[in-house]
């Protein structure tokens, strides 16, 4: 199947929002979004918390798809944890505040992120992250997406037993790949 959306037209569009108070960054980024990709980005911003790879932090999804999401996720208080080795290419676009990461190879080195900065993390690599107090990003994953959602759900459903949440985010998902299936700008 071919992708929808370009690493490098989204980091040019979630740049645009940068510095931008946060409601109105959000869905400045999401009608953005809107206009260059019509017909598959969600037609408004839907919060849901979300806990994955020990990290806790909102999450809004735009697009969903068998095999692309993107989304925006952060957190105003801060969190850390792991990023999940997954069978899909995983690109975030920093628009406010930093991320931290490190590899496995090089566990002594902080890579530091911050608005505007790009990051990659090709398919089955993993790092360590941690998302600082005041920091959110526009993320991108293609590949094969329900493979990611064992690690998306594990943490809520054995550990917080938040089932709500996993309920909304499996809902907005479900109806997101639904709308994309019968989508005829596809």
């Amino acid at each position: 199947m071919p992708y929808i959306f370009k690493p490098d037209i989204l980091h040019a569009i979630s740049q645009k929002s940068i510095g931008l108070p946060y409601e109105v960054m959000f869905e400045a980024l999401r009608s953005e979004l809107e206009q260059k990709y019509p017909g598959h980005i969600c037609p408004q911003i839907e919060w849901i918390i979300n806990n994955a790879g020990g990290c806790m932090y909102a999450v809004s999804v735009l697009h969903a798809s068998l095999n692309e999401y993107l989304l925006i996720f952060g957190t105003s208080i801060g969190t850390a944890g792991h990023t999940g080795r997954h069978f899909t290419e995983i690109y975030d676009f920093v628009i406010d505040g930093e991320l931290w990461y490190f590899c496995e190879a090089r566990p002594f080195e902080r890579v530091v992120r911050k608005a505007g900065d790009r990051y990659y993390l090709g398919k089955f690599q993993s790092e360590g992250l941690c998302i600082k107090e005041n920091a959110w990003v526009l993320e991108y994953a293609r590949g094969p997406i329900p493979l990611m959602l064992p690690f998306g759900f594990a943490d809520s459903l054995f550990s917080t037993l938040d089932l709500k949440s996993v309920f909304r985010a499996l809902w907005i998902y479900g109806r997101s790949i639904l709308k994309e299936l019968f989508n005829k700008n596809a």
